[in-house]
């Protein structure tokens, strides 16, 4: 293929995406509505494009973004010189070495080598999955803390829980399905009387918390959080994969990181999971922050706090649908509101398909964990100048679908076979293929157009053969 019928192609790919800018989907991408970062980030990648960044005293531009990027959360997040990170390939990593930190510095405490015991971490069952995906890498046995109406978690519950054998706590700044602010102050003083550990994820929250008006303190200027984990390609506006771990202390740290000089080749030092990695997302981070300063991020995030708001309200006006508790950040939760008939409820799964269908890319979220169905926004910068098309938009698909109740999936699950022990991939599939979702023929195949039958599958599934089908789902989906 030549060049331009490479580019050609991947244009027609990317025209099948959904749309990365200009506020039509309010999940998993954040734009900041400036194309000139968009431009500026572009250009620092392509700086760095060959750099490995598994070495910074070969690659020494590496070391310095770093460093100074760090500098820069650090100060947002109030840390002060005793507070050191790294930059990660993203919120997951930096969820996953936070909880390795913990589990190896409390396995080391008792003079204890991996296996032998399985400590424990307590979490809110908001907290992102990352969490559960962290303790099934490292052998931890994971506590998931019911949460009240409103999505926070009551300290007391986890007071309940406190013991010898937790080797970290994890709490959210704010939750990713409900935008909800857990107590941070008060689980941290538990954790300080029962000297254990405090993350606080902020992946979502990290830049742009700092910004958002009257809430309570929930970074380092509390007392007991010991790390933080804050991504720079959410609203930091980077591109993906880029995030930040802080620790309070360097010892703390260092536990973090993986060496050996045990094989012939060179020495690995590495902080993080990955040993070579691009530096692209690095310096296009660190060439955002140099170009927004803190006053820059500070107005992204009055912009977001405006279309919040307006949002809000425009969901409350709604007949049939309420936000959920009391959301903190630019995030929103979208339930049938159960107070009014059910006749003029409106199921936000419904919701959020008659709005895509109309072009508006909502997030479904299952009613699991005794929290019910509901349908998740995330506001970004652009979307204030979106308003105006959006709010009517999100009306019409209220008026379109109120009164038609959530997915009864029982006829589905009365044609399930028996399933005795694990699926394997061709029961797999079929099953999928019963259920409408797949196609017919060969490897992937097109989803449906509508969510909701899906969500309802995978809130009555038993989880094991609900994560199963998902797995041959997304499997097929990239197969050759």
């Amino acid at each position: 293929m030549t060049h331009d019928e490479i580019l050609a192609r991947l244009a027609e790919l990317r025209a099948a995406d959904a749309p990365t800018h200009g506020g039509h989907v309010l999940s998993y991408v954040y734009d900041s509505g400036m194309a000139e970062l968009d431009e500026l980030a572009a250009a620092a990648v392509r700086a760095v494009q060959p750099v490995n960044g598994l070495d910074p005293t070969t690659f020494t531009s590496v070391a310095t973004l770093e460093r100074e990027l760090i500098g820069f959360v650090r100060d947002l997040l109030h840390g002060d010189d005793e507070v050191v990170g790294s930059v990660t390939t993203g919120g997951t990593e930096s969820c996953l070495l936070a909880v390795k930190t913990a589990r190896d510095l409390w396995l080391a405490q008792r003079g204890l080598e991996p296996g032998v015991v399985r400590p424990r971490m307590l979490a809110p069952v908001t907290v992102h999955a990352a969490f559960q995906k962290a303790a099934h890498y490292f052998g931890l046995q994971l506590d998931l803390v019911p949460v009240e109406a409103d999505g926070r978690v009551d300290p007391a519950r986890i007071a309940e829980l406190l013991a010898d054998d937790v080797a970290l706590v994890v709490v959210s700044a704010p939750s990713y399905p409900f935008a909800a602010l857990d107590p941070v102050g008060e689980v941290a003083a538990l954790c300080r009387t029962h000297s254990v550990p405090l993350h606080v994820d902020a992946c979502i929250g990290g830049l742009v918390l700092p910004f958002w008006p009257g809430l309570p303190a929930w970074d380092f200027l509390v007392d007991g959080v010991t790390s933080i984990s804050a991504d720079l390609h959410k609203f930091g506006y980077a591109p993906k994969g880029v995030s930040v771990l802080l620790q309070r202390g360097r010892d703390r740290q260092r536990a973090q990181f993986f060496a050996t000089t045990r094989w012939p080749g060179y020495p690995v030092v590495n902080p993080t999971i990955l040993g070579s990695k691009s530096a692209g997302p690095l310096a296009a981070a660190w060439a955002i922050v140099q170009a927004l300063g803190t006053a820059g991020f500070g107005d992204l995030a009055d912009s977001c706090v405006r279309s919040t708001a307006a949002l809000r309200t425009a969901i409350d006006g709604i007949e049939g649908l309420r936000v959920v508790g009391d959301p903190v950040g630019p995030l929103l939760a979208v339930a049938a509101d159960d107070s009014v008939e059910p006749g003029r409820r409106v199921d936000p799964h419904h919701w959020a398909d008659a709005a895509r269908a109309s072009g508006w890319v909502l997030q479904l979220q299952p009613g699991v964990s005794g929290m019910p169905p509901t349908t998740h926004l995330t506001i970004t910068p652009v979307t204030e100048a979106a308003l105006a098309e959006l709010i009517p938009a999100l009306v019409a698909a209220g008026d379109s679908v109120r009164g038609v109740p959530h997915v009864d999936p029982s006829g589905f699950l009365a044609a399930l076979p028996p399933l005795e022990g694990g699926l394997d991939s061709q029961t797999a599939w079929a099953l999928l293929q019963g259920f409408g979702i797949g196609g017919s023929t060969g490897s992937g195949g097109p989803l449906p157009a509508q969510l909701a039958p899906l969500l309802a599958l995978i809130e009555v599934l038993p989880p094991p053969i609900a994560e199963r089908l998902l797995i041959e789902l997304i499997g097929r989906l990239a197969e050759p």
